[in-house]
């Protein structure tokens, strides 16, 4: 068994990543996340990489933008407001098919909320956020082993379909310290092959160009549609997502990040009181893993969304569902924690409403 260290989440994210060849760090301070950037100021030079302290968010994610281009594995990280600022990079980013690695820790919102932790990015993650047609591969931690894992998981996806790509989790989650074992082994930079995009010096080879755009009649939509097709590559073979006790369940919870892990509390409450509870927790939010839900709601009749926001994958989950089954749904926005005994009651409250519609049929 591999050792582990008690680590504080946004310092396992930075670590993961480093493990995973990160070499450059670009970022500007907000909390919950600060712990990144200052992470990253001192153990990046300690593998020969480095860090910048941009002057704003626009400034990070355009030299991040700068970096992804040479075929470097980078990285910057904010919070909620600071991941907005950073937007028309990431688009640009997208646009120029570059393999950039974002985290966000989520704080609340709109504007500049507070700062404790909320899960109120779920559309402007999973939507691109951005302007323009385009997809982020987003992948949602419940626990600081996945915040320390996923960074691996994270650049494999893309470089392989280049693509940016995210780890979206809160403030909760960046802040609790947790023993934490990495998964995978450590990557040396220097070992990896340069891809035949990136640029550099090398002059032995064929020119080569990083854009976002095409100006020729149709061009535009030439990119896109060769960018869908990877999309579409990514939704078949990427999607990833747990289930928990989900064999004999009546109802099943859907949640992801800190939500799906106090579920989990609400899960065992129930079961020891004669509900036969599941949860289903997408651990991929974009792709969505919709494909499952699908096959869950032909024998599921209730579905419970469990959501820190006023309710964001809950449309997703229905879309998914299509009618096939009840879907009902406990928010909690304003960065408040949910608690298992509020899920809980959540759950009874269905249960009685379904026999009292049973009562009345009869």
């Amino acid at each position: 068994m591999a050792e582990k260290k008690l680590m504080k989440g946004n310092e396992a994210l930075s670590e993961g990543a480093i493990r995973a060849g990160c070499r450059f760090f670009a970022g500007y301070p907000i909390t919950p996340q600060n712990e990144i950037p200052e992470y990253m100021s001192w153990r990046l030079p300690q593998v020969g990489g480095a860090f910048v302290q941009a002057e704003s968010e626009v400034s990070a994610i355009n030299m991040v933008y700068g970096a992804g281009a040479t075929g470097v594995r980078c990285m910057t990280s904010s919070s909620s407001p600071g991941i907005s600022l950073k937007q028309e990079g990431i688009s640009y980013a997208a646009g120029a098919d570059l393999p950039i690695f974002i985290g966000n820790v989520m704080r609340g919102g709109p504007g500049l909320g507070n700062i404790a932790g909320a899960q109120g990015d779920y559309w402007q993650a999973t939507r691109g956020g951005g302007h323009g047609d385009y997809r982020t591969f987003v992948m949602a931690p419940n626990s600081v082993t996945e915040m320390a894992n996923f960074p691996h998981k994270c650049f494999e996806v893309s470089f392989k379909y280049r693509l940016p790509s995210m780890v979206l989790a809160d403030g909760i989650l960046g802040q609790m310290m947790e023993p934490v074992e990495f998964k995978h082994p450590e990557i040396d930079p220097s070992t990896l092959t340069e891809p035949d995009w990136a640029l550099g010096v090398n002059n032995n080879r064929a020119k080569r160009i990083v854009k976002s755009y095409d100006l020729k009649e149709g061009g535009v939509e030439i990119m896109v549609n060769e960018r869908v097709k990877r999309y579409r590559q990514i939704e078949a073979a990427e999607t990833i997502y747990e289930e928990k006790m989900l064999e004999d369940a009546e109802i099943a919870l859907v949640a992801y990040g800190i939500s799906a892990r106090v579920c989990v509390a609400a899960m065992k409450l129930a079961r020891e009181k004669g509900l036969k509870v599941g949860l289903f927790r997408p651990i991929t939010l974009w792709p969505f893993p919709k494909a499952r839900l699908v096959e869950l709601s032909k024998k599921m009749k209730h579905f419970l969304v469990v959501e820190m926001s006023l309710g964001q994958m809950v449309e997703d989950v229905q879309l998914a569902l299509n009618g096939r089954s009840q879907l009902h749904l406990y928010a909690k926005p304003g960065a408040s924690v949910i608690t298992a005994d509020e899920i809980y009651k959540a759950m009874d409250n269905i249960v009685k409403k379904g026999a009292k519609e049973y009562a009345a049929a009869k």
